[in-house]
């Protein structure tokens, strides 16, 4: 059941892969909630279902390999899932739009920018009392800061440097006014001086419109400069959400912490980082215990042949949730046996 502030919930979602090595399970029982106005960051490596779970709630999966098999995304009370296909072109780029990872392969190159950004316009009828097409493409691409807009609005994306051909993607996302903008690695192939340029301007815009972003990325640096609140992907699924506070002052997940521990800081010059050890499970593997076992410093017997259960307790600024053994009453003392071992 949405609460009033929420205008997406995600809930128990799986969306498969079939091919000759087997069935991929991508996303694999995933489940939140996205609130208006917020930025809601999805976090994790690549290959753990963020940008599935992202083409899922837009029902974009590619077929007929991909498919959505379980759950349900509600937008505003409305099961996207459940919706013919007819209407489901009506959801999006209006009510959801989404930036897709690389904007060179997202735009069309034989199309002018100004076109593109107009098609989605006119199509979800946003154009205000007397406005023509072009003027509507033209407001867009000034609000996204593109400088001399009128000349851009009749190049060809080969003609755009790469944070400007970023800029006409969130413009092109911001034709249909849309409620929730999904984000999908939108500054992974900049560099980090339009990476900054890109995020003040989604924060912008985002405070102008009101309107929800969900952010999927790998980078805890963009989810420290961006997010509201915080869900971490391990292989399918989501292992811990907090809010940013919560989640940067004390992460819960085993998985979270060795994030942390990778990172470079000033304190661990001239020393070698922490690496987690292993590699990431195939998807088309049958789980029997917690996916993030073979790699987890706390990890104990039960873990093998225990699936994990969500853990909700309260944090300093929301409610935490994370599913680890280690929070679950039930082996807590095979931990602290464990722990006592160790020290």
């Amino acid at each position: 059941m949405l609460k009033q502030s929420q205008i997406l919930e995600v809930e128990n979602l799986h969306t498969w892969f079939s091919g000759d090595g087997g069935t991929a399970r991508a996303v694999d029982g995933v489940s939140f909630t996205v609130n208006k106005g917020e930025t809601f960051a999805l976090l994790g490596e690549s290959g753990c279902g963020k940008s599935v779970t992202s083409l899922s709630i837009m029902r974009l999966v590619p077929e007929p390999g991909g498919k959505i098999v379980q759950g349900r995304v509600v937008l505003h009370g409305q099961d996207l899932l459940q919706l013919p296909e007819t209407q489901m072109r009506d959801v999006r780029g209006s009510r959801i739009a989404m930036i897709f990872q690389e904007p060179m392969t997202s735009l069309n190159p034989v199309l002018k920018v100004g076109e593109q950004i107009e098609e989605t316009a006119v199509r979800h009828k946003t154009l205000k009392e007397g406005q023509t097409p072009k003027q509507k493409a033209i407001e867009l691409l000034t609000a996204v800061g593109i400088p001399d807009p009128q000349r851009r609005y009749g190049e060809y994306p080969h003609q755009l440097s790469g944070g400007m051909k970023q800029r006409v993607m969130i413009a092109i996302a911001l034709a249909g006014d849309p409620e929730l903008l999904i984000a999908d690695e939108p500054t992974t192939a900049l560099d980090v001086t339009i990476q900054s340029q890109v995020l003040q301007l989604m924060r912008e815009l985002q405070a102008k419109t009101h309107m929800a972003v969900m952010l999927i990325t790998h980078d805890l640096g963009v989810v420290a400069e961006m997010a509201d609140r915080v869900a971490v992907m391990y292989a399918g699924q989501i292992v811990e959400q907090a809010s940013r506070e919560d989640f940067f002052k004390a992460p819960k997940h085993p998985y979270s912490i060795k994030l942390f521990e990778s990172l470079p800081t000033r304190t661990k010059r001239n020393q070698r980082l922490a690496v987690i050890q292993g590699s990431v499970p195939s998807l088309a593997a049958e789980f029997k215990g917690c996916r993030f076992e073979p790699r987890c410093q706390f990890a104990i017997e039960a873990c093998k042949d225990n699936v994990p259960v969500w853990q909700s307790f309260n944090g300093e600024s929301e409610v935490v949730g994370v599913m680890c053994h280690r929070f679950d009453p039930r082996f807590e003392s095979q931990f602290n046996s464990q722990a006592q071992k160790n020290s």
